[in-house]
């Protein structure tokens, strides 16, 4: 992408203003905290500590509208405190230039290190930093000063205690995050009936996940219908595919699919009514059609084998849906009661981030150089701002700190957005200060109104969000004598140039994720890979199967592809080439991985009973699969070609061995048991995520329920594997074949090379992705 096509789509994505649910109770509660801080402060101080404090409650407010899953009565705490310590410590420095600035640029680099423990805690530290600019300016003694930083602390301290003691959807994000995982299964359901191999997002599930992890406190108050419905909806998802992939014994079209499309269909259903039940808190209304699907008998006649347990399964999981969705969670008997996930309290996670601050803390860390990039241009910002004959040279190092984040997408577009709505909001404000002529109280009131329009629309973008701060400041600063002569012009002028000198450190000192495309598919591979090997592993040995070890295995291929997606969507808006991975070798890998996953999965859906007898096979399969796979993730990553020759090996002389065991009289091979059909007592832990769509892979047996054969079931899924991996190499073999005297392309066939796609190790210098 040319740098002129991406600083318009930044532009565009800045100035845009998205349509979202609005949340006005919470902005009225933040605006009243923020309003009771600013009266008080009035009465008892003045307009310049009311000022003072005032940005500490409208901070905090803001501190508690970011998503996250901490109790956010913590978080106005810890913004309140941390702008308090910000502010004391800045004006002890402020008389002296130097001092001052070794303290901005060390608060600088450490509110940019602070992006590695979260963005919620980035975006606080953050605006610590760019607030502390202003209110050093406030006091004029190193009294008033602590008497500031205390007002900033109390401002905190009210906008918790509203919180606490005036709760809105108390447990309202974290509904929304089990209602959305339900809500996309019930959509994935009704996919799946026209597109058998249709995509799922696991974003759903892993919010959900997020959203499960509670205190030992909020455990015991958290309401009934949050207890365990994660862990069936999780289990639902394989479920879903196995019923619709033709891969397991359902064809394309008849009686067979036409049940299934049904039973999708109010699998769908049932699992939408789930999930407005568990938003609303309100009973479970579920469509008699969708039960009576369920019920008829005719499915055990038009479904046999693996279909037939995957609609089996289906229907008990879903009953377990809608008596969780109504407030009680079913339990078999001799189950112990669910433990819930533990999260750890705001203190403890002090190690954590510091811990993850400082392993961020390398060369090539796009956390460290964006911590470089700030503290350098808020000192530069600072400098400049001083020089330049404009007065309150600070709000160039505030717009710079505000706006940079550690990818280039965002720096850009909420550099557009800052400037356009600071104008905007400044227009406004000071249209209704020359026309309205405000005092001290109106300012104050005014100021307040911007504040709560804030909230409301800081969701719906960026540039809505800055014109209200703008407009917001213009009153505060007015409330404490400053006249908007003394603001506008400088303010617009410096906001242009901090938000000129963010984006050119980002071009100077960039940290591209284009050049990270090829990392990041690396570890997807390689988590994939060890996802797949210990399913396969699960069947050559049942008694010593470990579900916690495939759902760990799981959720860190589930992490890996969330990573690939972030860096994907990042690359995309950068305005550079790409560096050994082009966007179609990018999309032909993604589809191969998503293929990968989903045979895994559905290789999972169907686990074996601990007392079912083994497929010794499987275990030399999975641990050359997950050889195979850490050495083709090396192989990425060195720009080479991955070659799986081991897998291959493997596979083969499993066939060689079946058919031998078949020749001396023995069709019924080992692992093979009379009952190796009946439903697996246990449940899978979770599904395979593939994003795009996954191709059915050429050549590939169907598994059809006739062949109630482990051992084959299992071997035709690692073929399915192979051919997955294949595909890969293909996509990441961009070398340009060689040319004929007559001028056609030599490409070898599969014929010609058995061994598979070409060693692109001279490839690598053509610059063609490979």
């Amino acid at each position: 992408m040319s740098w002129r096509r991406a600083l318009k789509d930044t532009a565009r994505s800045g100035l845009a203003v998205e349509r979202t649910r609005l949340e006005p109770l919470v902005a009225v509660r933040g605006a009243a905290g923020l309003a009771i801080v600013v009266a008080v402060s009035l009465w008892a101080f003045g307009p310049a500590a009311a000022a003072s404090s005032a940005f500490g409650a409208f901070q905090a407010a803001i501190a508690t509208f970011q998503r996250s899953w901490r109790p956010r009565p913590e978080l106005a705490l810890a913004s309140g405190a941390s702008l308090a310590v910000s502010t004391f410590l800045g004006y002890l420095t402020i008389s002296q230039e130097l001092l001052f600035l070794a303290l901005l640029v060390g608060w600088a680099f450490t509110a940019g290190m602070s992006w590695a423990a979260g963005p919620t805690i980035g975006l606080i530290a953050s605006s610590n930093v760019a607030i502390m600019l202003v209110t050093v300016t406030l006091p004029t003694s190193v009294a008033q000063a602590a008497g500031h930083a205390a007002m900033m602390i109390v401002g905190g301290v009210v906008q918790a205690a509203l919180i606490v003691l005036f709760p809105v959807r108390r447990w309202g994000a974290h509904r929304d995050a089990l209602a959305d995982a339900l809500a996309a299964e019930g959509d994935y359901a009704r996919r799946l009936r026209d597109n058998p191999l249709a995509s799922f997002d696991p974003l759903p599930l892993m919010e959900a996940r997020n959203a499960a992890a509670v205190t030992p406190r909020q455990a015991r108050r958290r309401p009934a219908e949050l207890h365990g419905a994660r862990g069936i909806a999780e289990r639902i998802r394989p479920v879903l595919a196995s019923l619709a992939d033709p891969a397991m014994g359902v064809p394309a079209e008849g009686p067979a699919r036409d049940r299934v499309r049904e039973l999708l269909a109010a699998a769908g259903a049932i699992l939408d009514v789930a999930a407005h039940a568990i938003r609303r808190g309100e009973p479970v209304a579920v469509p008699a059609a969708a039960l009576a699907t369920f019920r008829t008998p005719d499915t055990g006649s038009i479904l046999t084998g693996r279909p037939y347990r995957a609609a089996a399964r289906l229907n008990t999981l879903l009953q377990d849906v809608m008596e969780t969705a109504g407030g009680s969670t079913p339990k078999a008997p001799g189950e112990t009661p669910q433990r819930s996930r533990s999260r750890p309290t705001f203190l403890a996670l002090i190690p954590t981030a510091l811990t993850a601050m400082r392993k961020e803390l390398r060369k090539d860390s796009p956390i460290a150089r964006h911590a470089t990039r700030v503290s350098a241009v808020a000192a530069a910002g600072y400098v400049l701002g001083t020089a330049l004959p404009l007065g309150h040279g600070y709000w160039a190092p505030l717009t710079s700190v505000m706006v940079m984040r550690p990818d280039f997408s965002q720096t850009y577009s909420r550099a557009v957005a800052r400037l356009g709505g600071t104008v905007v909001g400044v227009a406004v404000a000071t249209a209704v200060v020359r026309l309205a002529d405000p005092g001290t109280y109106l300012s104050g009131a005014l100021a307040v109104v911007s504040a709560a329009l804030m909230y409301l629309l800081m969701r719906t973008g960026q540039f809505a969000a800055q014109g209200c701060i703008a407009a917001y400041v213009v009153f505060l600063l007015g409330m404490g004598g400053e006249q908007w002569t003394q603001t506008v012009p400088e303010r617009v002028l410096l906001t242009l140039l901090g938000g000129l000198l963010a984006m050119l450190a980002y071009a100077v000192y960039p940290a591209w994720e284009t050049a990270r495309l090829r990392t990041r598919l690396a570890d997807w591979l390689a988590t994939q890979g060890r996802y797949a090997s210990v399913v396969f592993g699960s069947y050559a040995d049942p008694a010593l199967r470990n579900v916690p070890d495939v759902r760990e295995a799981l959720l860190t291929a589930r992490t890996a592809r969330a990573a690939w997606h972030t860096g994907v969507a990042r690359a995309l808006a950068e305005p550079v080439r790409h560096r050994g991975l082009s966007r179609t070798a990018a999309d032909d890998a993604e589809d191969a991985l998503a293929q990968l996953g989903r045979v895994a999965m559905l290789l999972e859906a169907h686990l074996p009973e601990r007392g079912a007898t083994p497929v010794p096979a499987a275990a030399g399969l999975a641990a050359a699969l997950r050889e195979s796979t850490q050495q083709g993730a090396k192989a990425i990553r060195e720009r080479r070609v991955p070659t799986w020759d081991a897998v291959r090996a493997a596979l083969d002389a499993w066939e060689t061995q079946s058919e031998a065991e078949a020749e001396a009289g023995n069709p019924a091979a080992p692992g093979t048991p009379a009952s190796a059909d009946t439903p697996a007592g246990a449940e899978p832990s979770d599904s395979a995520e593939p994003s795009g769509s996954a191709k059915p892979s050429a050549g590939a047996k169907p598994l059809t329920p006739a062949t109630p054969d482990n051992d084959t079931f299992v071997r035709d899924t690692a073929r399915l594997v192979l051919d997955t991996l294949t595909e890969l190499s293909e996509a990441l073999d961009t070398a340009v074949p060689p040319m004929r005297l007559d001028g056609t392309a030599a490409a070898e066939t599969a014929a010609e090379k058995p061994d598979g796609p070409r060693n692109p190790e001279d490839s690598a210098a053509r610059g063609t992705g490979a």
